[in-house]
């Protein structure tokens, strides 16, 4: 066993508690801390704590397990009742960053005949834009106390909403550029599976409750409701991505949201996971974020430089400006539409997952990554801190 990840996990929960300590000092979300202590102890600063697959592996955990607490902390009905306007803003959302993306790239490197290589790079360039990393959100919110109110839950929705768009644009347009690959087949395919696993979800979960709520009523507050829970969990996330090739994330919010339906069992459940949650696989998650990035400076030229800037900051705005104007549509304030805009622009793993399936699918070329490496660290870093001023006053 290679003992090196007992002192990366000594080192990465040490500089995130004091940098968490220190934001909230500065009155700046504690998430904040997190991401910087994993650029500063990554690779590019200190390089104390390296990128490795038992790393990668907690911290995937700790996005699910955030997920799944997100999900337990979900009203159905609430969502019910914004669902018409989280499938707007989740719409907007992917729509305007979509378009913004091919015209920026575009505009960089010249426009190209449909169907070519070079339109196809332009189009994913939309599509990386389009992705939404709701983890960052949810942890802002969930520290400001607005997880639960109408605005959360509507970012919340349109960010799993957007993650399946996102899913079947993906399959659109790998599929479509690859001449031998199917094309529309396997976009349809893609988008069969998609279906499925919320049918299959649906049916599960009706099956669950009851199970659930037979262990609540005969085993009340008994650790294996909270140890089941997780099972659900996992087996969730596990499905979503090996069977029906949806995000892991989605298959772990879903979870939860069953969980939810069960009153007992989420009390008990949330009280359970949450220490484990705060105590190190959250942490770990949100520091991996900063660990994973490695920049090869003496790589970049000038002209991919200026773009992967403009590309984080088109990135930012196009998100923020389609799903404030879905909001307004919405007839929400201007204040909760900005909150709504803002909550929609982080971007995280989604975004580096996306990224490196168009490099696999030979549609973009890896040095872009850069230009996707430098939204995440934008993203992640702003997102926090504009919630955080926008919750300074009361709802317009």
């Amino acid at each position: 066993m290679n003992y090196s990840i007992i002192f990366d996990l000594a080192i990465i929960l040490f500089t995130c508690k004091v940098l968490s300590i220190f934001m909230r000092h500065i009155k700046v979300p504690q998430v904040v801390g997190q991401i910087i202590a994993g650029l500063l102890i990554g690779g590019n600063l200190l390089h104390i704590v390296d990128k490795s697959e038992p790393l990668v592996f907690m911290a995937e955990i700790g996005v699910l397990m955030l997920m799944f607490s997100t999900g337990l902390e979900t009203d159905l009905k609430e969502i019910k009742s914004t669902g018409a306007v989280a499938l707007l803003v989740a719409a907007m959302g992917v729509i305007v960053p979509l378009g913004a993306g091919y015209l920026l790239y575009s505009g960089f490197f010249g426009f190209a005949a449909v169907g070519t290589n070079q339109f196809w790079t332009a189009v994913f360039i939309g599509v990386i834009m389009t992705a939404t990393s709701v983890g960052i959100t949810v942890e802002v919110l969930r520290e400001l106390g607005h997880l639960k109110s109408k605005v959360g839950t509507i970012i919340l929705s349109a960010a799993i909403i957007d993650d399946v768009i996102g899913i079947v644009l993906l399959a659109f347009v790998t599929g479509l550029s690859n001449s031998e690959g199917g094309g529309m087949g396997a976009a349809f395919v893609v988008i069969l599976k998609t279906i499925l696993f919320f049918v299959c979800s649906i049916i599960a979960g009706i099956i669950l409750h009851k199970i659930f709520y037979w262990l609540e009523k005969y085993r009340p507050h008994t650790r294996r409701v909270p140890i089941f829970s997780l099972v659900t969990c996992l087996l969730f996330s596990w499905a979503a991505e090996a069977i029906f090739g949806i995000a892991d994330i989605t298959g772990a919010f879903v979870a939860g949201v069953i969980i939810r339906t069960v009153k007992g069992a989420v009390e008990d459940t949330s009280k359970k996971l949450d220490i484990s949650s705060y105590m190190i696989f959250t942490p770990v998650f949100f520091a991996s974020i900063g660990i994973k990035v490695t920049i090869e400076f003496a790589n970049i030229s000038s002209t991919l430089l200026i773009f992967a800037i403009c590309f984080a900051i088109t990135a930012m705005l196009a998100k923020a400006v389609g799903c404030f104007g879905a909001a307004k549509v919405a007839k929400f304030g201007k204040k909760d539409s900005l909150r709504i805009g803002v909550g929609m622009m982080a971007r995280g793993e989604v975004a580096l997952i996306v990224a490196t399936k168009g490099v696999d699918a030979g549609v973009l070329s890896s040095e872009f990554f850069i230009a996707v490496i430098a939204l995440i660290i934008m993203s992640s870093v702003l997102t926090p801190v504009f919630l955080k001023t926008l919750y300074k006053e009361k709802t317009l």
